[in-house]
């Protein structure tokens, strides 16, 4: 894996864009993370004795029976830490001077608590009118769940996503990672940088963007609701499968390994057809189309299944790649960090760490030929940038002192 030292970054695109981020857990730091990577200069805003949620999620193993927080590590990195207690009116304070020089703002309190602690949105813009406002929550700020709680987990059930996950006859599969943040993340990222276009090219006011855990979430499941319409049908769960097209599979090989196989045109079927001997199947009524092999899964993954299951994991995917057969080899973590393709293209890289030497992590994505982004800073320890912002701010040394003192900062 290759060794990436952290790199001030330079010509980054989102230089001089400064982010406040209030937010917790997965979905604002995978947002406010895909800023910092391309330049933004990002501010997590902590409770001072304790940070941001995600830094207690950890990993233990053998060597680190306390565990490692390589959420953090990785969440976080390229972002500073500003520990501050918004409980306190000398904590509120100093956010109100922070904000006139920022950008964009992310919370992701229960919606109302904003305007409880004296900042809702009208307020925020009175301090500065350009400002972008990202408000994080599961259900949104309007509606009737927009008070209940909001958890991920909670959205992946709701939305439809465990109900059509799994296998059939078997309980609904919620993922086994922070789906709906990661996603919800990733869509507050494009957002924010549509909204400050908006505001720096054609001269627009700040704004507030409403973002819900469920509907990105919802809006990549497929045309669910359209299909529901149109049949009357509910997805049902379908394991590895696909209800729309076939064959689509993962397949167990002679050596115990897996692979997974998809040709879901009508072309890349029959050329599947004709590589494993079988280029009668291509009229077999059975199979002639896809309706027709959507409706005889069971039989055609019988016939692959067995093809497959009669070589080892290298024979199959050599055989069916020299056909050009969509085929691949299901990974484990311990496979993909050695694949050869992931190693050349330092899909992950090896990142200098402070606590433990070093950790690897994803490289920056997307790769941009002109303006890339880059690892320019390793995740902060809880206010180690505090002393730094606040005299950016115009603070004096003795005013921090006595903050500090008051337990207001740390």
């Amino acid at each position: 894996m290759r060794e990436v030292p952290f790199t001030p970054a330079s010509n980054s695109p989102l230089s001089g864009l400064r982010v406040l981020d209030l937010s917790r857990l997965v979905a604002g730091n995978m947002l406010s993370m895909q800023l910092a990577d391309f330049g933004a200069e990002v501010i997590k805003v902590e409770e001072p004795r304790g940070g941001d949620t995600l830094r207690h999620w950890k990993e233990k193993g053998p060597a680190n029976a306390d565990g490692v927080d390589v959420w953090w590590k990785i969440y976080a990195r390229n972002k500073k830490s500003l520990a501050l207690d918004l409980r306190a009116e000398a904590g509120k304070q100093v956010l109100r001077q922070l904000i006139p020089g920022a950008q964009v703002l992310i919370e992701s309190f229960r919606p109302g608590t904003l305007e409880k602690m004296g900042f809702a949105p009208d307020l925020l813009h009175a301090l500065n009118p350009r400002l972008v406002i990202v408000r994080l929550s599961g259900w949104g700020q309007t509606g009737p769940y927009r008070n209940q709680p909001g958890f991920g987990s909670l959205v992946e059930a709701m939305s439809g996503f465990a109900a059509k996950n799994g296998f059939p006859g078997q309980p609904p599969m919620l993922p086994n990672m922070a789906l709906a943040d990661m996603v919800a993340g990733l869509y507050g990222a494009f957002a924010v940088a549509a909204a400050v276009r908006n505001v720096e090219t054609k001269g627009g006011a700040g704004q507030v963007i409403d973002l819900s855990l469920v509907e990105p979430l919802l809006s990549i499941l497929g045309p669910d609701a359209a299909a529901y319409r149109v049949s009357g049908l509910v997805p049902s769960r379908t394991g590895n499968r696909t209800s729309i097209s076939a064959p689509r599979n993962v397949y167990r090989t002679a050596d115990g390994e897996w692979v997974a196989l998809s040709a879901s045109t009508q072309g890349m079927t029959e050329r599947l057809f004709r590589t494993i001997g079988r280029a009668d199947l291509i009229d077999d009524p059975r199979f002639r189309n896809n309706a027709e092999r959507l409706e005889n899964v069971e039989a055609l993954d019988a016939i692959i299944g067995a093809f497959i299951g009669e070589r080892s994991l290298g024979e199959n995917l050599a055989f069916f790649r020299a056909a050009e057969v969509t085929v691949g080899p299901v990974y484990d973590i311990s496979q993909i960090v050695t694949d050869p393709h992931i190693v050349e293209r330092a899909v992950l890289v090896e990142a200098p760490d402070r606590d433990i030497g070093s950790v690897p992590m994803h490289a920056v994505v997307p790769r941009l030929s002109v303006t890339p982004g880059a690892l320019s800073r390793p995740a902060p320890r809880l206010g180690e940038h505090t002393a730094e912002i606040l005299e950016s701010a115009g603070m004096d040394p003795a005013s921090i002192r006595r903050l500090a003192e008051e337990g207001v900062i740390a």
